[in-house]
């Protein structure tokens, strides 16, 4: 698990962040062959996170069986939606992205303000 403090949580420095502690707990898995893919997968989630969900609170890896899990906590409540395709806009591929890469992926609000969105590797 990686909090991010509420004072960095809007920084685009705080995805770099999210990919070491990929890297770091991928390495300490011994799980590196998807180690780009969850990156991706990871920096897009909370590059949303920082635009649209008011900044990223936490992110969690899981492992399970042949699965990875990323999960990522925010500060809204706001549901996630794919933008509508558009190859001249600069902007929203992310969840496209996360799609094509994952095996699912969704969100809930468990408490409160915050949403989780979360996505599935298979690994």
């Amino acid at each position: 698990m990686f909090p991010f403090h509420r004072g960095t949580a809007l920084e685009p420095s705080c995805v770099a962040t999210a990919r070491r502690f990929v890297d770091q707990t991928l390495t300490s898995w011994g799980n590196l062959e998807h180690a780009f893919d969850v990156q991706l997968v990871v920096s897009e989630l909370v590059t949303n996170a920082m635009r649209h969900g008011g900044g990223a609170a936490q992110l969690r890896l899981l492992s399970h069986e042949a699965e990875l899990a990323c999960v990522v906590t925010d500060y809204s409540r706001t549901v996630p939606v794919a933008a509508a395709p558009d190859v001249f806009s600069e902007y929203g591929r992310g969840l496209r992205l996360v799609d094509a890469l994952c095996t699912a992926w969704g969100w809930l609000s468990p408490e409160g303000t915050r949403k989780v969105v979360w996505a599935i590797i298979a690994s």
